[in-house]
C-alpha cells in the first residue's frame, strides 16, 4: 500500500478501498507525482504543449501509440493499410468504452479528427494533410489525404479520440480557444478511453486519476497503479523536500544542483536519458517595428547581423557548466537525433562565443550603442529556464543590448507566443513525430500556430507543404536538408541547447524514462 505521508507540505491521506458490509479492505497503490507546473488545459485538442499531452495521454487514447521503445504500435486501431497512396484504412478495436460507459466507434473518430482540425485547435499541424475522414462501418474508417503522407502514423500518435455524444452534451464540439483564454467544460473535465479516469481537477493545485479497470490495453501494459495524485510544486526547495521526505514518488524536473544529494538517498533513484527537446530564443523578424524596444521606425532583428551578434554573445558552454550542471548539449540547430533531418555538423560547428565579433556586428548593422528590448521567458516550464534567461540578459548587456527580462509562468508566457505578441522569447520544442516536418509546420510556416517569429515566405511555405506528400525518402530528405540550410543560415531562432531528461523516483517505483519527458503512468509498477 502507498500512503501519503503526513507533513506540513501535503495533508495526510491513507487511501483504503472499502467493500461490502463485512468490511473487506484492499490497499491501493497510489503514485504521487510532482513537477514544477500544471497542464494549461485538459482539452486534448486545444493546446500542443508537452504538459497538456502528458496530462491527457493518461485519460485519452489515439488510433496509434508509442511503446516504451518509441515504436508505433496499435492503439484504438488494431490495424491499418494503404488502400491507395492517398487513402489509409483503419480497423478499430471493438468493445471499447469511454469512461462513462458509452461505446467507442467510427463516429467518434470522425468527430475527433474534425475537431482537431478546427480553427481553435493547435493540433492542426498533425493533421494538415487530411482532406476528409469517411466511415466504412462502425469499426472501420478511411482517412483520405491531400497527397501521399509518409509520416501520417507518427502524426496520429498525439491526436486523441473524444466521445462525440459527450462533447455535444457539454457544448465542447470545438476545442477551447486557448489564445483567448476561453473556459469550457473540456478544460477541467474528461471522458476518454484511456488507462486512467480523471477523478478530480483543481488547476495548479491537484489532479487525481484513478485506474480504469476496463481499459483495453491492460493486458499489454500490466501496471499496478490504482491512483495517481499529481500536485505541481513550483518552488524548487519545496519540491525537493517533498521528494526527500517520501511525500512524492516521482519528480520529472528535479533541480540539477540537488541530483547528487538525491542520489545519495537509498530510497531514491536518479534516472536520465537524452530528451527530444531543444531550447532556443525566438526573434520577431516579421514586424517593421518591435513593440518593446528603444528602436523606433525599424526592427533591428530583421538584420541578420544583429541576429548573429546575439548568437555569438551567448556563452553556451558557461550556461551548460554553471546552470545546467553539464546536463545539456550545445545546439547548432533546433532538432537533435534521432529526429529525421538532424545534421550533426551544425551542432558540431555551432557559431563560437565571440563577444568582440558580436559587438562589431552590431556596429556594422548600425547599432554601435546597442538598443533595449524585452525578453519574455517562462519560469516554470524548462529546466532552469529563468536562470538561463538571466544569464542571457547579462551576456547581451556586455555587447550593448540592454534586455528587460519578463519572467512569468507558462500559463501567461505561452499566450504571448501563440498570440504573436512578443518580440524576443524563450521556447523549447520537442518532436513527437520524430520528423522535421513537424517543427517546420509549427515554427517556420507563415501560418504556423507557434511561429511568433513572423519568419516565412511563400517560397519556404511551398517547400514545407511539399514535404508533407513526398513519398520518396531520398527526395524528401534532400528537401528537408535544403530547408534546414536556409534556417540555420538566416537564424530566425537562436539555438541554445538540447535538454537531458532527468527524473528522481522512489526506488520501489519502476517506470521507463521517456525521451519526451512525459511519464505514462500505465507503464509504471511498484515493487
Amino acid at each position: 500500500m502507498r500512503c501519503l505521508k503526513k507533513s506540513l507540505l501535503l495533508s495526510a491521506v491513507c487511501i483504503i478501498l472499502s467493500g461490502g458490509v463485512a468490511g473487506h479492505a484492499q490497499a491501493e497503490n497510489t503514485l504521487r507525482f510532482s513537477n514544477k507546473g500544471d497542464a494549461p488545459t485538459f482539452d486534448p485538442h486545444a493546446l500542443n504543449t508537452q504538459d497538456t499531452l502528458m496530462a491527457t495521454i493518461q485519460v485519452y487514447d489515439g488510433l496509434v501509440m508509442r511503446n516504451p521503445e518509441m515504436e508505433i504500435v496499435p492503439g484504438l486501431a488494431v490495424s491499418w493499410t494503404n488502400i491507395d497512396p492517398n487513402t489509409w484504412e483503419f480497423r478499430l478495436r471493438e468493445n471499447v468504452r469511454f469512461h462513462d460507459g458509452s461505446d467507442f466507434d467510427a463516429d467518434d473518430v470522425i468527430f475527433s479528427i474534425n475537431r482537431a482540425l478546427s480553427e481553435t485547435s493547435q493540433m492542426q499541424g498533425y493533421l494538415n494533410s487530411i482532406e476528409t475522414v469517411k466511415k466504412v462501418d462502425d469499426h472501420t474508417v478511411r482517412l483520405i489525404t491531400k497527397g501521399p503522407n509518409p509520416i501520417l502514423l507518427d502524426q496520429l500518435v498525439n491526436v486523441f479520440m473524444m466521445d462525440k455524444e459527450w462533447s455535444e452534451e457539454h457544448g465542447v464540439e470545438r476545442p477551447q480557444n486557448f489564445k483567448d483564454q476561453e473556459e469550457t467544460f473540456a478544460v477541467r473535465n474528461a471522458n476518454g478511453t484511456g488507462a486512467f479516469k480523471l477523478e478530480s481537477r483543481e488547476p495548479d493545485i491537484e489532479t487525481v486519476y484513478v485506474r480504469n479497470p476496463d481499459w483495453w490495453g491492460s493486458e499489454t501494459y500490466d501496471h499496478n497503479i490504482d491512483r495517481v495524485v499529481w500536485r505541481p510544486i513550483s518552488n524548487l526547495a519545496t519540491r525537493v523536500a517533498a521528494l526527500l521526505s517520501n511525500e512524492v514518488d516521482l519528480v520529472i524536473d528535479p533541480p540539477l544542483q540537488d541530483l547528487a544529494r538525491i542520489d545519495n538517498y537509498p530510497e531514491l533513484n536518479v534516472l536520465s536519458t537524452s530528451q527530444i527537446r531543444t531550447i532556443f530564443l525566438g526573434l520577431d523578424v516579421g514586424r517593421d517595428e518591435l513593440r518593446n524596444s528603444s528602436v523606433t521606425g525599424e526592427n533591428p532583428f530583421q538584420d541578420v547581423r544583429v541576429r548573429e551578434a546575439i548568437y555569438r554573445a551567448i556563452n553556451i558552454i558557461a550556461i551548460r557548466e554553471k546552470i545546467m550542471r553539464g546536463l545539456s548539449m550545445p545546439a547548432g540547430m533546433l532538432i537533435e537525433p534521432p529526429i529525421n533531418g538532424y545534421n550533426a555538423d551544425w551542432d558540431n560547428n555551432r557559431l563560437e562565443y565571440d563577444p568582440e565579433r558580436a559587438a562589431e556586428l552590431l556596429q556594422e548593422a548600425g547599432y554601435p550603442d546597442g538598443f533595449t528590448v524585452r525578453l519574455d521567458c517562462p519560469n516554470d516550464r524548462y529546466i532552469n529556464d529563468e536562470a538561463i534567461c538571466q544569464a542571457v540578459v547579462g551576456m547581451l548587456g556586455r555587447i550593448g543590448i540592454q534586455v528587460n527580462l519578463n519572467s512569468q509562468p507558462k500559463s501567461k508566457h505561452f499566450p504571448l507566443i501563440t498570440g504573436r505578441d512578443t518580440d524576443f522569447y524563450m521556447l523549447g520544442w520537442g518532436i513527437p513525430t520524430m520528423d522535421s516536418g513537424f517543427i517546420f509546420d509549427y515554427l517556420f510556416h507563415s501560418d504556423g500556430s507557434w511561429n511568433a517569429s513572423g519568419y516565412g515566405t511563400p517560397q519556404l511555405n511551398a517547400k514545407i507543404e511539399k514535404i508533407r506528400s513526398v513519398i520518396d525518402k531520398e527526395e524528401r530528405d534532400l528537401l528537408i536538408a535544403e530547408i534546414w540550410e536556409q534556417i540555420v543560415a538566416e537564424m530566425p531562432y537562436i539555438p541554445l541547447h538540447h535538454q537531458m531528461v532527468t527524473w528522481a523516483a522512489s526506488s520501489d517505483l519502476n517506470i521507463p524514462v521517456e525521451p519526451n519527458n512525459m511519464p505514462r503512468f500505465y507503464w509504471a509498477n511498484f515493487n
